[in-house]
């Protein structure tokens, strides 16, 4: 039988294997042969509690993706934890003593363990939730270039680099979000981020045809602009994405607002079949005898065009929508559409997937998905909310000539396991 031990100096693994024989008791054996060993982690978060995105993604590597020891383990190790902020409810302290990891002080601190070497194979920055103000804009402004650089800071002194994993966008601004990008390129750091929508269920199992010609696509979502929209635009992005060339770059945003919206249809902003083909699709469609006016009071629609025509709509539909959908039509008139679904009780098993991705990039060097994704998406959400702020102005982007053609390819996952209170274990 192996054992895939672990001796512990200065907080550091390191892996040995013992391997029992039926009459030679212990022996060595080859490197090559020995079982992988999890990948040191390191989680620099904004703060630590129950149900926070803290807790579902990096719970994950102790608790099992199932978050209560009886799931399946990944091949990471969570080593340390930095919260930049400690409230009267943080569970990071209680799991650190539980699960044996460290809690460190500074960002540096948990890259190093304590020690003068770089001591982690791969880094998770989680900045959601937390006290923290707002942009003018409205935006939350998390601390993630802040963090980001002193996470690089660590690196640039090492001379090395590891895989950095950033939670939903990459800044609440265009600035800081290339910034973090650039960084990364210049450092060589393998780099992901993003929402958990994207791999998570879909009814039907469907996704837009790769290289097909798009004309539109039309989503709707529910809640904060800035949280619950980002999930809604990068669900719209993992779709246009695979059109034929490649994604283009965003060439200019407009938001729209309160009546402005009902009217939209009329002046030919969206295609409204669309949209009702969108609403068929929720599992908890609004009333159908009532019209959408009457039960929304404070429409939102996203309206983004890119730079090779294609057009994405987003509603925002708080009163009447609490799902996230969307319908695709192709330039041969056909339409496609899907609900995509999330856990909404614990172990809220779409960020297994999320983390199932994480997992996959530390294994292998190489990023799950293309991090230019979520650079564009982060980008569009900074200009929509500039264009809301400044009375529905459109905002020309020609900043946003971001390119890029993803590899990676939506799969089903399998059926999520029973739901647990979302207040327990």
């Amino acid at each position: 039988m192996t054992d895939c031990g672990r001796l512990s100096r200065f907080g550091r693994t390191v892996c040995l294997l013992i391997v029992i024989g039926p009459t030679t008791g212990i022996r060595p054996v080859a490197a090559e042969d020995a079982p992988q060993c999890p990948k040191r982690v390191a989680a620099v978060v904004t703060e630590y509690r129950h149900n926070s995105h803290a807790d579902v993604i990096c719970s994950r590597l102790f608790q099992t993706q199932t978050l209560d020891d009886k799931g399946e383990r990944l091949q990471m190790q969570l080593v340390s934890v930095y919260t930049d902020q400690r409230p009267d409810n943080d569970t990071s302290r209680k799991w650190a003593q539980q699960y044996q990891f460290r809690i460190s002080e500074t960002v540096a601190d948990a890259l190093t363990l304590g020690t003068d070497q770089l001591a982690v194979d791969g880094i998770l920055l989680v900045a959601e939730h937390g006290n923290y103000p707002r942009s003018e804009s409205g935006q939350t402004i998390y601390p993630k270039r802040r963090l980001f650089t002193a996470i690089t800071d660590v690196l640039r002194q090492q001379k090395k680099s590891v895989p950095i994993f950033i939670d939903k966008h990459l800044a609440d601004n265009w600035e800081d979000a290339r910034f973090i990008y650039d960084t990364a390129r210049e450092l060589k750091i393998p780099l992901m981020a993003g929402s958990s929508l994207p791999n998570s269920w879909r009814d039907p199992q469907i996704d837009v045809r790769r290289h097909a010609r798009l004309k539109q696509i039309v989503g709707c979502s529910y809640g904060g602009l800035d949280s619950y929209g980002f999930h809604g635009l990068e669900i719209m992005q993992a779709l246009a994405e695979r059109r034929l060339g490649g994604e283009t770059g965003v060439s200019a945003v407009k938001s729209l607002s309160g009546q402005a919206v009902w009217e939209a249809a009329a002046q030919g902003v969206y295609d409204p079949e669309l949209l009702r083909v969108t609403l068929s699709r929720l599992k908890r469609p609004p009333a159908a005898d009532k019209k959408l006016s009457d039960l929304v009071r404070e429409p939102v629609l996203f309206v983004v065009d890119y730079r090779d025509g294609l057009r994405v709509c987003l509603f925002t539909l708080n009163g009447a929508v609490s799902e996230w959908a969307g319908a695709w039509r192709y330039a041969d008139e056909s339409v496609e559409s899907a609900n995509f679904l999330v856990q909404e009780s614990r172990p809220f098993m779409h960020f297994a997937w999320l983390v199932a991705g994480v997992d996959r990039m530390l294994q292998t060097g190489t990023p799950t998905w293309s991090v230019e994704r979520t650079l564009l998406t982060s980008g569009t959400l900074d200009a929509l909310l500039i264009s809301l702020r400044d009375q529905n102005r459109q905002v020309a982007t020609p900043y946003l000539n971001v390119t890029y053609e993803n590899p990676w390819n939506w799969k089903q996952p399998p059926p999520a396991p029973p739901d647990r209170p979302a207040e327990g274990q």
